[in-house]
């Protein structure tokens, strides 16, 4: 066997779909099921019960899995040592993010990134089902690594890397009942309209499971892939929104308020699939990302 078949076997298994991994490592679907045959010849067994609908893994498969990815890391960690060695540090990063992030200046960071480190590709991308579609494509080995909105809860199979915590607020109109408040509970916004993120980003997240858990229906009337747009919303009395104090510029006409009486927050996390140790360029971004968030 040799690396490129261990590479193919770990893909297809990782999506259960011989299309899929083609896709993934960019080569043809034929390629990849050549790899796989010649790899289960050479083994003198099957790695996966295929059928017209689906592919899932053998019991051979299913062992052969966490030694085929052990095989490939140790093998990229010996060629990083030579290569870094020789000529700096190298490799590759693919990096997901959410639409807009206030908390991270990502251009100014991937660019000082690029200043000290020249020989490591970058690639960014974008999702547009959020937070949760960013954590799913580290899962399948989409994604290197990912800033993500969500709870320990929603971070299965992950090893995140907190990076900053933001409070919640209460956005209300200016003509609001509530306008003149303080501060405001969830309880005082049961049966009001809300205006809020597409579900699966995370902080839209956090918000439904905080009234879910407080026994309080919530009605979302207006949904947007973009939280600066909310405000201009609630102002036009679409609604109300509990949203992190994130990105959030003072819009005349909309009250902001303190949200009293839970712990609601919303977490910043640098998302990197578990049990699989990080790539020593992947570090180097992970380390440069937290201290520029300190500063």
């Amino acid at each position: 066997m040799d690396s490129r078949q261990l590479e193919y076997f770990v893909a297809v298994a990782e999506e259960l779909s011989f299309t899929r991994a083609a896709q993934r490592l960019f080569t043809v679907q034929s390629t990849v099921s050549a790899a796989i045959r010649a790899l289960e010849t050479d083994l003198k067994t099957t790695l996966f019960d295929r059928s017209t609908r689906r592919v899932t893994l053998s019991d051979t498969g299913e062992a052969l899995l966490p030694e085929a990815k052990a095989a490939l890391e140790a093998l990229d960690r010996a060629r990083a040592v030579v290569e870094e060695a020789s000529t700096g540090l190298r490799g590759s990063v693919r990096i997901g993010t959410m639409t807009r992030l206030g908390l991270v200046d990502l251009a100014s960071l991937l660019g000082a990134f690029y200043q000290r480190y020249p020989l490591v590709d970058v690639q960014v991308t974008t999702s547009p089902t959020g937070s949760s579609g960013l954590a799913d494509d580290v899962r399948h080995g989409r994604l290197d690594v990912a800033l993500v909105g969500l709870s320990a809860a929603e971070l299965t199979g992950l090893e995140p890397r907190e990076l900053a915590t933001v409070r919640f607020v209460v956005l209300v109109p200016a003509s609001h009942r509530l306008a003149g408040a303080d501060a405001v509970r969830l309880e005082e916004l049961a049966g009001e309209r809300f205006v809020d993120m597409l579900r699966g980003f995370g902080n839209r997240t956090a918000v439904d499971r905080a009234f879910d858990q407080a026994g309080i229906p919530r009605r979302v009337q207006v949904e947007v892939p973009d939280l600066t747009t909310v405000p201009d919303y609630v102002r036009a009395g679409l609604g109300v929104a509990v949203v992190p104090e994130i990105d959030l510029e003072d819009v005349p006409g909309v009250v902001r308020l303190r949200l009293a009486g839970t712990e609601l927050a919303w977490t910043l996390s640098a998302i990197t699939l578990s049990g699989k140790r990080p790539s020593r360029a992947v570090t180097a971004l992970l380390d440069l990302m937290a201290a520029s968030v300190r500063a």
